[in-house]
């Protein structure tokens, strides 16, 4: 037992044991042999302490509790691999990228990213998955059911973990932070995401172009371009989307719905990251710096429309007489005029501008005109 000596061997695998009892319980994984049986779910297995461990899903009972946070546990061993997360210890490394993990599942589950295996396959479209949890919530799409509804906005989930994350858009929490920028997150995916910004790292490769990605999302997008496909199409207006985020995005134009409200000021939208970035209106926080003159931003598209002064792009040309812009907003103002297009109208002379900017300019010419009127009729 002190030796290390295991002189009771497996005749199928050659695995060795201290004891005669551990290499019996261990051959009922040969024999597929479960003589402990659940009284609830007529569940079987091949050891009593796993019959144990598994009653108290039933009963609810979590007598292993982190002294750390206070969350209770099932079994010893999830105990154990919880106590990780406080400790920060990564003993499990990948040979490929050398990213850490606490888990040894965790790694034999992120070398597939590299491997390409996907060893769980959908029944119904032939779909693999890496992971058996990522099976079982794409299934749902098949069934349609989606058993978690969120209490604020009856918004449905086919996963609890889904609707968790979900409610923090309502409240605004975000409970996991980032050590280096101090950004906070509603998901600690999100949050692992991200700090590949400050590592650099890019585990994700397209097999096309060979170009890195930090997130498996932002790949399967880029993958779109060398197919040119838009696989996610409006049932409304048939508009279709190459991402399925962008087609939700688009519904919400249709709906009217604004989900997601601000707390300050009751502002409805109609995407939690724009009320992210309302948010900092009231807070003045303004995360996004110009390396180039240190002025700061509160969204990163307004940093990057800033930044073409410096860089002087103006990546958006007019199809007709090829004038380029720097602004979305301004190329959009500017094709009005090739189509003569006046959706701006004053409410008081009825007249027609192109822009918002231009009947703005009316209203208040307009405005000093009529002062300048009434004071000489007074005299």
């Amino acid at each position: 037992m002190h030796t290390g000596e295991k002189p009771y061997t497996c005749e199928v695998c050659s695995k060795g044991f201290t004891h005669p009892s551990k290499l019996q319980v261990h051959q009922r994984i040969h024999t597929g042999e479960k003589p402990y049986t659940c009284e609830v779910c007529s569940k079987g297995f091949t050891d009593h302490s796993n019959l144990q461990a598994h009653q108290r899903i039933h009963t609810g009972e979590k007598p292993f509790t982190c002294e750390v946070c206070s969350k209770g546990f099932r079994t010893s061993s999830s105990l154990k691999s919880h106590q990780k997360i406080h400790t920060g210890e990564k003993p499990y490394t990948c040979q490929v990228c050398s990213q850490g993990f606490s888990h040894s599942h965790s790694l034999q589950v992120h070398q597939r990213i590299h491997t390409g295996e996907k060893p769980f396959t959908c029944e119904v479209c032939s779909k693999g998955f890496i992971k058996c949890s990522s099976l079982k919530s794409h299934q749902m799409i098949h069934t349609g059911k989606k058993t978690h509804s969120c209490e604020v906005c009856s918004k449905e989930f086919t996963r609890a973990t889904a609707l968790r994350y979900h409610h923090s858009t309502h409240t605004g929490e975000m409970p996991y932070t980032c050590q280096v920028c101090s950004k906070g997150f509603a998901r600690p995916s999100t949050l692992k995401a991200h700090q590949r910004i400050h590592t650099g790292e890019k585990p994700f490769t397209c097999h096309v172009c060979s170009k890195g990605f930090s997130q498996h999302s932002t790949l399967k997008a880029h993958q779109v371009i060398h197919t040119g496909e838009k696989p996610n199409i409006c049932k409304i207006c048939s508009k279709e989307f190459k991402r399925a985020k962008d087609l939700s995005r688009h519904q919400l134009t249709h709906t009217g719905e604004k989900p997601y409200t601000c707390q300050v000021c009751s502002k409805g939208f109609s995407q939690p990251g724009s009320l992210q970035e309302h948010q900092r209106i009231h807070t003045g926080e303004k995360p996004f710096k110009c390396e180039v003159c240190s002025q700061e931003f509160r969204s990163s598209s307004n940093l990057r429309n800033h930044q073409r002064i410096h860089t002087g792009e103006k990546p958006y040309t007019c199809q007709v007489c090829s004038k380029t812009f720097t602004h979305h907003s301004s190329f959009h103002n500017h094709r009005k005029k090739h189509t003569r297009e006046k959706p701006n109208s004053c409410d008081v002379c009825s007249k027609d501008f192109t822009t918002a900017q231009a009947l703005s300019y009316h209203h208040a010419n307009n405005s000093y005109r009529r002062k300048a009127l009434h004071v000489s009729s007074v005299f």
